[in-house]
């Protein structure tokens, strides 16, 4: 058995990709540092040697030039996810049905950038809480890093022309998986095993309320992962988001999840406004029809 050390890496590079560059070194043995002369240990009768080999981490450990020049190439790039691009008013935090302020956040953003592109017929956006890889981000400047942190995959953007009595199979979707959306208002309960469930849904139509046409066609973003995913239990029939494969048109936005959200971002700051923490009760607990009902939610 070898335990491998490596040297610490004194470039001021974030974990990530600290991480991937020195799994790197570790792969390629010309950037590994000679170990140290191996130590034997006594075996079990009848069993092969095992054999130890262990480096001392500390400031004698010499730089390595290999090292150090393979991450010359991604230190610009490093250097620009510290870019302020805009401000946060209150914190962005993730929880809950909806996924909270974060879930708010990252689908108005995508709504924004979608109307942006197809123009104000985009009904609905919607993206999964588990996408989400931050549970919060703090009140001040909003960098490149928090973006590519909290949206690290290539997600892409897809429109779905949806009839309305398949946007309330998504919405279902969306409940039950307690994932994020934008461009509806949303009444839930929760059952007897303390699971959300669907009670009644309506759009929002320039701030107000309208009720979802079964006949009608809408425009719903929604990203690729969604729309490729299965159930993981085969029991579990609404265990999938299946019913964005059924739509009229499927067409993607060329456009990845995290670049709208950059973008997003940039344009508001250029806008001259701040990004701003949201709970507008887009999501809302019916306690006196939930079976467990636990403390009344507006997400």
């Amino acid at each position: 058995m070898n335990r491998l050390v490596t040297k610490h890496v004194r470039l001021n590079l974030p974990l990530w990709l600290r991480g991937f560059a020195l799994l790197l070194a570790l792969a390629t043995p010309a950037l590994s540092q000679p170990a140290a002369k191996p130590q034997s240990s006594p075996s079990p009768t009848g069993s092969l040697p095992a054999r130890v080999s262990e480096t001392q981490i500390d400031s004698s450990i010499k730089d390595d030039a290999a090292v150090d020049q393979m991450l010359v190439a991604y230190a610009p790039k490093v250097r620009e996810l510290a870019t302020v691009i805009g401000k946060l008013k209150g914190d962005l935090r993730k929880g809950g049905v909806g996924a909270g302020s974060m879930g708010n956040f990252v689908t108005d953003g995508i709504l924004f950038e979608a109307r942006q592109k197809l123009g104000s017929s985009v009904a609905l956006a919607v993206t999964n809480a588990g996408g989400l890889r931050k549970n919060s981000i703090a009140e001040g400047d909003l960098r490149l890093q928090d973006i590519w942190e909290l949206l690290p995959f290539e997600n892409a953007l897809v429109e779905f022309d949806l009839t309305g009595e398949q946007l309330m199979t998504l919405l279902k979707q969306v409940v039950s998986h307690r994932d994020a959306q934008a461009g509806a208002r949303i009444k839930y309960v929760n059952t007897a095993d303390n699971r959300p469930q669907l009670e009644s849904a309506r759009l929002l139509i320039d701030g107000k309320e309208q009720e979802i046409d079964p006949n009608e066609t809408y425009k719903v973003i929604c990203i690729d992962y969604l729309w490729k995913r299965t159930a993981n239990v085969e029991s579990d029939t609404e265990g999938n988001y299946s019913v964005l494969g059924k739509g009229k048109k499927i067409e993607p936005l060329g456009l990845t999840i995290r670049d709208a959200m950059v973008d997003y971002v940039k344009k508001e700051t250029a806008a001259g406004r701040d990004i701003k923490s949201n709970l507008d009760s887009r999501f809302v607990l019916d306690q006196a029809g939930s079976a467990n009902p636990p403390e009344a939610r507006h997400d």
